[in-house]
C-alpha cells in the first residue's frame, strides 16, 4: 500500500510538472504573438494576465508602465460606487420651514432620465408639495467639465455637463419620427430655444448648441425630410435647472443659496440604485453616469460634490493595496490626464472578482459578441468568453476584464495600447487572436 501511494504521489507530481510545462509553453507562444504583431509594433503596448485561483501573474508585458486608460477608468468608478453607495443612494435632500421647502441635489443621475427606469416617487415628493419650492446648489464643489476634457466636444452627447441636480440626463433631445416638416424638442422647454442657421452644412439633419448658451441652431435638413434623432448636452446653470424643474413640476422653483443660511435639519429622500444603471455605465460606456455616480459617492462621504474628494477616498481606502499609484482625475475616462498600469487594472478587477458575486459581476460588463461595446467583437460561440470594459480615445484603445477559457478557468487581463496612428481595426484584430488563443489553450 505504501509503495502504491508513493507511486501515486510521483504520478501526480509528474502530471503537475507536465501541466506546468505545457502552460509555460502556451504563455511563451502568447508572448511571441504580442511581440511579433505588426499592429502592436507601431504602438506602446502593455499586457497583464492574472490567475485569481492561483494568485499568480501569468504574463507580464509592460504591466508596470503607465497608459492612458480611456473608459477603462470606469472599472475604478464601478468598484467605488459598489463600495460607497451599495444598492441605494440619496435622490435629493430637503429641509422645511413653515410654508417653504428648500431642496438640493445629490448628483443622482436617474431623475427623469429617459434612458433609465423612471423614479416617479422622487418626482411626486416635489410635485405634490404645497410649499414654496427653493433650489440650492451650495453643495456642488466641482466644475461642469472634468480636468483635461476637450472644450470643443461640448456639443457631443458623450461629454455631458456635470451638475448637482441632473435632470433628463442633462441632455436635450431633438428628432422627427417620420417624413414631414418640423421636429420636436424634449423636454419642451427647449422648443422655444431653436434657431434656424442657413449657414450650417446641409448634408444631414443637425442640431448644434451655441457654446456656453442654451440656443440650439439647426440646418435646413433638420427642418424637413427624413427622420432623425439627436441628443445635445445643455448648459446646466442653476438658473436653467430651476427653470426646467418649474416647467416639469408645474409650479415655480426659485433659487436660494443655502450655504449662506444657518444650518437646517435635512431629510434625505433615497432611491434604489439598480444594476440597470451600473450596467449601462459599463456596457454602453455612459460617461454621464460615471461622472455623476462618482459625485454621488463624494456627496455621501462628505455632504458636498467633488470628484476629487471621492477619488482621494478611493485611493486611500479602497485601492491602498495596489502596487502602482493611480493617476486618476475623473470618473469616465474622458480625461487624458488619467494614467494607470495594466497591473493596477488587473488588481482592481481582482477586488471586484473577490467582492461581487460572479454572475452579477459578469452581467455588468460588456460580453463578447453579445452586449454593449463588445457586441460585434470577440464572438465565442454559444457562450461569451470575454467580459471586459473597452476604453477608446484617439490613438488609444484598451480592454480589461475577464477571460473564460475552454477548460473553465476564469483569468483576469488588461490589454492596453497607446500612441498608434493606424486606427483601431488592426489593434483589435491582433488582440482577438491573442485572447482567443489563450482561451483555447489554457
Amino acid at each position: 500500500m505504501k509503495h502504491f501511494l508513493l507511486l501515486l504521489a510521483c504520478l501526480m507530481s509528474f502530471t503537475a510538472l507536465a501541466q506546468s510545462d505545457e502552460q509555460e509553453q502556451i504563455l511563451s507562444t502568447a508572448y511571441q504573438m504580442i511581440q511579433r504583431s505588426e499592429a502592436f509594433s507601431k504602438s506602446f503596448t502593455g499586457f497583464a494576465l492574472y490567475d485569481p485561483a492561483a494568485e499568480r501573474m501569468l504574463l507580464d508585458i509592460n504591466a508596470d508602465r503607465y497608459f492612458t486608460p480611456a473608459s477603462n477608468t470606469k472599472i475604478l468608478t464601478l468598484y467605488t460606487t459598489l463600495k460607497v453607495l451599495g444598492d441605494s443612494m440619496p435622490a435629493f435632500r430637503y429641509a422645511s420651514s413653515g410654508d417653504t421647502l428648500i431642496f438640493w441635489g445629490t448628483a443622482n443621475p436617474m431623475f427623469l432620465n429617459p434612458k433609465l427606469p423612471q423614479d416617479t416617487n422622487s418626482l411626486s415628493v416635489l410635485r405634490d408639495s404645497t410649499c414654496e419650492l427653493f433650489f440650492s446648489t451650495h453643495n456642488f464643489k466641482d466644475k461642469r467639465y472634468g480636468p483635461g476634457w476637450a472644450w470643443d466636444d461640448y456639443n457631443y452627447d458623450f461629454q455631458v455637463e456635470k451638475s448637482s441636480f441632473p435632470i433628463y440626463g442633462n441632455l436635450a433631445y431633438f428628432g422627427r419620427e417620420r417624413m414631414r416638416e418640423g421636429f420636436t424638442a424634449y423636454p419642451p422647454y427647449f422648443q422655444s430655444r431653436l434657431v434656424f442657421n442657413p449657414r450650417m452644412e446641409n448634408g444631414r439633419p443637425e442640431v448644434a448648441r451655441q457654446e456656453g448658451r442654451n440656443v440650439f441652431e439647426y440646418n435646413e435638413a433638420a427642418l424637413s425630410g427624413r427622420p432623425f434623432y439627436q441628443e445635445v448636452p445643455f448648459n446646466t446653470s442653476p438658473e436653467v435647472i430651476a427653470e426646467l424643474l418649474s416647467d416639469t413640476l408645474g409650479q415655480p422653483v426659485q433659487l436660494m443659496d443655502l450655504g449662506s443660511m444657518p444650518p437646517m435639519a435635512a431629510t434625505t429622500h433615497r432611491v434604489h440604485l439598480p444594476d440597470t444603471v451600473l450596467r449601462r455605465m459599463m456596457q454602453e460606456s455612459d460617461n454621464f453616469l460615471a461622472e455623476q455616480l462618482l459625485l454621488a459617492c463624494a456627496e455621501k462621504l462628505s455632504g458636498s460634490q467633488s470628484a476629487m474628494q471621492a477619488i482621494r477616498y478611493a485611493k486611500d481606502s479602497l485601492f491602498s493595496s495596489l502596487e502602482d499609484e493611480l493617476l486618476w482625475r475623473d470618473g469616465s475616462g474622458l480625461s487624458r490626464y488619467n494614467l494607470f498600469t495594466p497591473r493596477a487594472l488587473v488588481q482592481v478587477l481582482s477586488l471586484l472578482y473577490r467582492d461581487v458575486e460572479r454572475e452579477r459581476l459578469l452581467s455588468l460588463f460588456p460580453a463578447g459578441g453579445v452586449s454593449g461595446t463588445l457586441k460585434r467583437y470577440y464572438r465565442g460561440g454559444r457562450q461569451p468568453y470575454i467580459y471586459a470594459k473597452t476604453g477608446t480615445l484617439s490613438n488609444r484603445h484598451c480592454l480589461s476584464g475577464y477571460l473564460i477559457t475552454d477548460s473553465g478557468r476564469t483569468l483576469i487581463f488588461s490589454f492596453m495600447h497607446n500612441n498608434y496612428v493606424q486606427g483601431t481595426v488592426p489593434i483589435k484584430r491582433d488582440m482577438e487572436q491573442v485572447l482567443r488563443y489563450l482561451r483555447q489553450r489554457l
